[in-house]
Order: structure tokens, then sequence, then C-alpha cells
């Protein structure tokens, strides 16, 4: 039998790693640059999301367009994201980021400047999210992509992801409590246009970063290297099981975003303070979760991390749909996020130590096709039934899905165990006892 030991991502084993806290990612200057900047930018990002939300279900009342909004905000992803995929493997991923960041300032700017005329209609928030979800398709697999050239050691990638997750969800902690208050005191035009400014963080983060290390650019053609990444995902089974699973629980589980205004207002009895405080909730859930995943000083165990974080998600799903109390759903909400969170961040982490260097564009796009390509899909879906059925009962079907997913890939682990740890080696994070001794 062959024995593995940790290595610090240059080929040496792990003792004692000085810098081996929740924060080592943030020795790399680009990294730090990144984690602040995109940090100003994410607050502003979940302002403008709860603000639109809100803005949709004040103007319509609709649990179905609530739906709609989500469905054409995120849609472009799926038919797009395998194609943006295979160019994040051949084109300069800052300069591509840079370029998608400034164009959703614009989107932003523009949102605002309807909003603030008072003659903003249901067809053009439609226009702005599905603009929106074009510039996310290009932007999501190279953000993803871009995490290794900015931390420069494979070792230290797997507390960079954890980072970034605990920054999307510190964001999401603060993002909403302020969107309910900005809400209530000025309206949502104003969440808009503190969105739109908050990119400037972002865009000057990147382009002060000094790049020192690059990923492999592909020089096929597009659609042989569309095919070769499909190949390769579909054909190696720790990666399509990753997947597969994503795409369940963002299909059916991801959807409570997007009925969590009917939540806050008809079955809670409160306002946009409500809103924002179930998902600051949700949020503070997911902090949690990834500051675990931040202290965790090795990659192996993730596979069993990724079955409890979508069960989890998965019962306290359920549990939110019958909750008639403010104080059990924020509770509740707490605990999904955290199982939320160590789902997507775990799996994330795992996707990005095992591909192999030249498809990390495409394999990223195709995760991102997993998780909001999905979603979509599952916001109109999840909008149909509460619209027919009721929220609760749309949000139950969701959590038993989820926790079906769960069982289902708890089954799949030890088939995937060797494999893994074989993919681990071949990128450094791991070594044999016989490869450190000969």
């Amino acid at each position: 039998m062959v024995q593995l030991s940790e290595t610090n991502g240059g080929g040496e084993v792990q003792n004692a790693p000085a810098f081996f806290g929740v924060l080592r990612a943030l020795r790399h200057r680009n990294f730090l640059l990144f984690f602040f900047g995109h940090g100003i930018s994410l607050i502003g990002t979940w302002i403008q999301s709860v603000a639109l939300s809100w803005l949709v279900y004040r103007l319509t009342g609709s649990a179905l367009l609530l739906g709609l909004v989500a469905f054409v905000g995120q849609i472009p992803i799926l038919p797009l994201a395998p194609w943006t995929g295979v160019l994040a493997d051949r084109w300069p991923l800052r300069r591509v980021l840079v370029i998608t960041q400034t164009l959703a300032m614009v989107q932003a700017f523009i949102l605002a400047a309807a909003t603030y005329s008072g003659a903003i209609q249901i067809w053009q928030i439609l226009v702005l999210s599905a603009t929106m979800g074009v510039i996310n398709a290009f932007d999501m697999p190279s953000r993803q992509a871009f995490v290794i050239e900015m931390v420069e050691q494979p070792g230290d990638l797997s507390n960079a992801i954890a980072l970034n997750s605990f920054l999307v969800n510190g964001a999401r902690l603060i993002g909403p409590a302020l969107a309910g208050m900005i809400i209530a005191e000025v309206g949502e035009a104003t969440c808009f246009l503190l969105n739109a400014i908050s990119y400037v963080g972002v865009i000057a983060a990147l382009m002060l970063m000094r790049l020192t290390r690059t990923t492999p650019k592909s020089a096929t053609s597009l659609m042989r290297g569309l095919r070769d990444g499909l190949t390769y995902a579909v054909g190696f089974a720790p990666i399509r099981t990753v997947l597969i699973l994503v795409a369940i629980t963002s299909l059916m589980g991801m959807s409570y975003m997007t009925l969590m205004p009917i939540f806050a207002a008809d079955i809670l009895g409160g306002g946009s303070h409500t809103l924002g405080f179930l998902l600051s909730a949700s949020g503070l859930g997911a902090l949690a979760a990834a500051f675990y995943l931040a202290s965790r000083k090795s990659v192996i165990g993730l596979g069993r991390v990724i079955a409890f974080g979508t069960s989890l998600f998965g019962c306290t799903l359920i549990a939110v749909a019958w909750s008639r109390n403010l104080w059990l759903s924020m509770i509740l909400m707490a605990f999904l996020g955290m199982g939320m969170m160590l789902q997507i961040a775990s799996c994330n982490t795992v996707l990005q130590s095992i591909v192999e260097e030249d498809k990390r564009g495409r394999i990223m796009s195709l995760f991102t096709i997993a998780f909001l390509g999905m979603t979509p899909i599952g916001s109109l879906l999840a909008g149909g039934m509460a619209r027919g059925f009721g929220a609760p009962l749309a949000l139950t079907l969701g959590g038993v899905c989820c926790v079906i997913g769960a069982v289902w890939f708890a089954f799949q682990l030890p088939k995937l165990r060797a494999t893994v740890r074989a993919a681990y080696v071949r990128s450094g994070l791991l070594i044999s006892v016989d490869e450190k001794t000969s």
C-alpha cells in the first residue's frame, strides 16, 4: 500500500508550517489586494441583489415574476459558460476580469438611473438582469480559474478558496442588513448606485496586481477545446460526481433565495428589514462554515464534509419551510447557510485541487453551470410551484431532493477516494512515502 503525506505545494513535507493559520493565503500580495477590493464589491452586490428582489415584489406582488427575474439573470450562464470556459483557458484572465467588472458597474449605474426616474418597468428589470447574466457567464469561470494565479503556491489554494468564501459570506452578512435599512430609508435606487460605486474597489485591485504565475493557455480551436473539456469532466469520476451533486442542490435548493421575500412578507408578516435579517442569518452561518474550512490544514476528508454539508442544507430547507417564528427562522437560516457553504466551497476546493492545469477554465465553467446555471431553472420552477401550491411546499420539495443527493454522494465516496488521492499526488498536495524516500 502506498502511504501519503501532505506537502506545502512545493514538494516538501508539511511538519510545522510557519504561516499555517486561517489567513495564510493573504501573505500573497495579489490575493491580499483581491481580498479587500473584491470584498467591497461583494457588499455592493448583495445590497443590489436584495434591493432588486424587493423592488420586483413591491412592483408586482408576484412570486412567478420573482422567479422569472432570477431566471433571466442567471440563465445566460447555461448556454454561454461552456464556451467562456474554453476562452478562459485561452485569454489573459486579469484582462477578462477588468472588462467584466467594468461592464457590471455600468449595468448597476443604468439600473440606479432607471429606478431614480420612478418609471422603471418590469421589462427593463428583465433586460438588465439578463445583461448581468451574460456578464457573469464570462466573469465566473475566469474568476474561479484566476485564484491559482494569485496565490502562486498550490498548497495555499484551498485556503484561498475558503477565504474567498469567507469574504462572500461576510458580505452576505453585511449587505442584506444594509439593504434592508437603505430600502426602508431612501429606497431601492440608492442600493443600486452604491453597488455601482463599489466596483471601483475590485477594478483597482486587479490593476495593481503584479502577476508572476499564469496558468497554461490552450491553443486548440473553440470546438475542440469544448469537446476535450467535456470528455475530461465526464470521464473523470470524481469531477463528474461533484458536478452532478452541485447541479442537484442548485436546481432544487438554491431557489430559496427567490422565495425569501414571500416568507419575509407573507408568512412571517415582516418587511424589508425581515428579509435582510433572514439573509444575514444565512450569511452568518455560511461565514462560520467558511472560517472552519479556512482553518483546515488538509484537503483530506473534504468528501465527508461535502456529504454532511449537503444533508444539513436539505434538512434545514425543510425546517425553514414550516417555521412561523422569526427567531426560529433566523436560527434555521444560519444552519442552512452553514450547510450550503460547507458543500459549495468544499466542492470548489476539490475540483481545483484535482483538475489538470490546462483544463482549469473549462472545469470551472462546468462548475459555474452546475452552481449558477441550474439555479435559474430551479428559481422558475420554485416560483411556479409557490404560485400553485404555496412557498412552503416548494421549499420542502427542494430540501427533500438535496437530502437524497447527499445520501447518493455518500455512497459514491468509497469508490472515489483512491482516484482523488492520486490526483492530489499529481498536483503536489500529497506525496507518497516511496517518492519521499527515493
